[in-house]
Formats: structure tokens, C-alpha cells, sequence
């Protein structure tokens, strides 16, 4: 199993230069995940003042500099108010710069801010990204390009370039819990990578069965079919030290966000079933989290790829880069021997 970490660029700041702190913290990370052995690194996409990561493929290029094994990834990349022509370029030069350890993860996304600030309806917000992955894919498997939508001016024999390092970018579609999304998935025969935020994962099952069978029905191979997770987490040396960093600033931010989406308040009492045995969130010392990982891959049928998304919590950096060093040298090792 891959396992790797997703960061959306939080930070919390008084001043805008102070973000070149946020960034360059980021970078430390992603230099420091690489040598740590960790499989991957995702960078995701938001438009709100808490977030670093408007323009991605700038953090992911200056990444590729700084790195030699590790995977690059989108986590996601915001295709619905993307042009997918932009979109495949940059991820293909992406690929380029770093000899072919891309990954290009695209979705609807979960926050709207995307939608006015590039002049899209969000009414439009599935048919939007059905369209535009439809193009998306056309520019994957061919480099001169015929194709007319609803939504932005044809192409006419156009070619699109640069094309990727190793001819095709590893695209996956990133899923929250839409079951319309699954099957879409399926059909089309592309890996999903699956927010599990909350909850319990086991629930996640049904859902899966009925990408695999979509993709079944559609001839394509087991293989194909991939399936990975992305889920709150956080690694310590003992089980009371990460419970103990991690639930202040995740109570805050999910009671935060909670307020905009009609959630009700994190408590102690919700905390305490997340990191429980079925609860979502990863949390905690390095055996039970790959016991836990190992737990969720079972119930999920089988997982390829795995991460950790930590920085949402208000970790400072220091603790970030202890629990990246305990899962390279403690929890991957782990998940592989058992």
C-alpha cells in the first residue's frame, strides 16, 4: 500500500508576507516526506483566507525541485471551475519537471468559493464537472483534439501540449460520499480517491462495491479499479500525546466549519468515537494507526493508496515533521509486515 500525506496549506496569519513562512514550512515538509519514504504528496485547491493553496501547481512545481522519489499529487484539483485544457498542461509540464512522478486528482470540490470567483454557476456544479472531465479524459487519450460541450467553445483539430513524461498523467477522481460519483467512476474505469472526514469508513463499503461493479459491467479490469483513502490523521510517539495536540485545533476548526454547513459543535464525546476503533479519523501511535489503516483497507476490499491529511488541526510545524518521520520509519513498515 502507498501511503502518503495531503496538505491543504493552512495557516493561521496576522499579515499577508507571513504566508512565505506557510509556504516555505510546506516545502520543508514535502523535502522532508521524501527522504522520510513516504509514497506521496498531495497539495489541494481552495480560495479561502485560511488556505495557501489557490495556485497548486506552483507549490507542486517548486516540490518537484526539491524532491527525487516521491509522488506529486492534486488533492483535488477543482475541475468544474478549471479549463481542463489549462488544467492538462500544467499537470503534463508538472510531469515533466519532475520525470513522470505526477498525479493529477480532480473533483467537484466541497467548498463553492471556486464557482463565483470564476464566473460559473453552481447549479451547474455536476454537470460542470461531468463535462469537463469528459474533455479531460479526450485530452488524456489523444493529442489532437475534436470535442464541443455546453460549456466552453469547440475544438477543432487542435492539438494540446506538452504531453506528460510517461505519454499518460495517472488520473484519479476524488469522491466525497455521491454515490452517482462511484458509479461514474467505475464506468469510466478511473481510480477513486475517497474523502472519509468523518464517521465510520466500514460505511464506505456499499459505495465501493458499486464502483467495482460499475466498472465490471463496463470490461474493465480489476486493476484498474483502484481505490484510495484520505482521511484526517495524526501520528505520535504515545497515544496521549497525539490525542492531546491534535483535538484543540481540530474542535476548533470543525466547529468553525460546522457554523457554515449547519454541522453541530465538535464535542469530547465525538472526538472520542472518531479515534475509536471505527471511528474515521487516524489518530494516535504508530501501531494502532497502521493497525487502523490495515482495518480500513479490509473493509474497504482492498485500498492502493492511503493518506494523511494533518496540517487542518493547528499542529505547529515541528510536530507535522515528527509525525512524518513516525510514519515513514515506524507506520509504513508496519502496514507492510503485517
Amino acid at each position: 500500500m502507498e501511503i502518503g500525506i495531503d496538505s491543504f496549506a493552512s495557516g493561521t496569519i496576522n499579515k499577508a508576507s507571513e504566508g512565505a513562512d506557510v509556504l516555505e514550512q510546506l516545502l520543508t515538509r514535502i523535502e522532508y516526506a521524501d527522504q522520510a519514504g513516504l509514497s506521496s504528496f498531495g497539495i489541494g485547491e481552495h480560495h479561502r483566507r485560511e488556505f495557501f493553496d489557490s495556485a497548486p501547481t506552483v507549490i507542486l512545481a517548486a516540490a518537484a525541485a526539491r524532491t527525487k522519489q516521491i509522488r506529486l499529487t492534486s488533492a483535488v484539483t477543482v475541475l468544474s471551475a478549471a479549463d481542463p485544457v489549462r488544467v492538462f498542461q500544467e499537470f503534463a509540464t508538472l510531469d515533466l519537471i519532475s520525470k513522470g512522478r505526477i498525479d493529477l486528482v480532480v473533483g467537484r470540490g466541497s467548498f463553492t468559493e471556486s464557482f463565483p470567483l470564476f464566473g460559473f454557476n453552481l447549479q451547474d456544479y455536476d454537470a460542470l464537472f461531468a463535462e469537463k472531465l469528459e474533455l479531460l479524459i479526450q485530452i488524456q487519450n489523444n493529442e489532437t483534439v475534436n470535442w464541443s460541450g455546453r460549456f466552453r467553445q469547440p475544438l477543432v483539430n487542435q492539438p494540446v501540449y506538452p504531453r506528460p513524461f510517461n505519454d499518460k498523467l495517472p488520473l484519479w477522481i476524488g469522491v466525497g460520499g455521491t454515490p452517482a460519483s462511484f458509479v461514474r467512476a467505475g464506468k469510466l474505469g478511473i481510480p477513486l480517491m475517497i474523502a472519509i472526514i468523518g464517521g465510520e469508513t466500514r460505511r464506505f463499503r456499499s459505495l465501493v462495491d458499486a464502483y467495482r461493479e460499475a466498472g465490471r459491467q463496463a470490461g474493465h479490469s480489476p486493476e484498474k479499479l483502484k481505490i484510495g483513502v484520505h482521511s484526517l490523521g495524526y501520528v505520535a510517539q504515545s497515544r496521549e500525546k497525539a490525542l492531546a495536540n491534535y483535538y484543540p485545533g481540530y474542535a476548533e476548526t470543525f466547529t468553525r466549519m460546522g457554523r457554515e454547513r449547519g454541522w453541530p459543535p465538535i464535542t469530547p464525546a465525538h472526538f472520542e468515537a472518531q479515534v475509536g476503533k471505527n471511528g474515521a479519523l487516524l489518530v494516535g501511535e504508530p501501531n494502532e494507526i497502521a493497525d487502523k489503516i490495515l482495518r480500513f483497507s479490509e473493509e474497504l476490499g482492498g485500498v492502493s493508496r492511503f493518506t494523511f491529511q494533518m496540517d487542518n488541526a493547528g499542529l505547529t510545524h515541528s510536530q507535522l515533521m515528527e509525525s512524518i518521520e513516525l510514519i515513514g520509519s515506524k507506520v509504513i513498515p508496519l502496514v507492510n509486515e503485517k
